[in-house]
């Protein structure tokens, strides 16, 4: 299971729960079986109980954190909202923070890369841009975000 993959699961679900009210369970099903059917990304998901299970995870463990999350993501916003971000741009960032602050699987910067990666894939043109910027203020107080939880 590549993680990259995983993580654009993670934020299609992240976006659909947003969009549409709908469970993590029912999100993270639909669109795993959608990659493993249509499998447009070209990537053999060879094991989908696998991916599943650590999408769910992601997930699950960013929505449980969502309000703690936008409250440290509302810090890092000069002059702006997390209601007004781009709904993607919402995810990314959430997903990011998540995985920085609440996981201990996977380095700051590795966090950071990733999300400017998946801003630019879903974003639109600025979107690396400010995922970068808001997380690369993010990672400089990174141990004492993860102190506060």
């Amino acid at each position: 299971m590549k993680r990259r993959l995983a993580r654009e699961i993670a934020i299609q679900s992240l976006y659909q729960m947003e969009m549409n009210e709908v469970g993590a369970e029912e999100a993270v099903s639909m669109l795993i079986a959608e990659a493993a059917g249509e499998n447009e990304s070209m990537v053999e998901l060879s094991d989908v109980d696998q991916t599943k299970a650590f999408v769910l995870e992601l997930v699950s463990g960013t929505w449980e954190r969502k309000a703690a999350i936008d409250e440290m993501l509302a810090d890092y916003l000069k002059n702006w909202q997390v209601s007004r971000l781009s709904k993607v741009d919402r995810q990314v960032l959430r997903l990011a923070v998540y995985e920085m602050v609440f996981r201990d699987d996977v380095p700051g910067k590795v966090a950071v890369n990733e999300a400017i990666e998946l801003a630019k894939h879903f974003g639109v043109e600025e979107s690396g841009k400010f995922v970068n910027g808001v997380l690369g203020k993010m990672i400089h107080d990174l141990e004492k975000l993860k102190n506060q939880q």
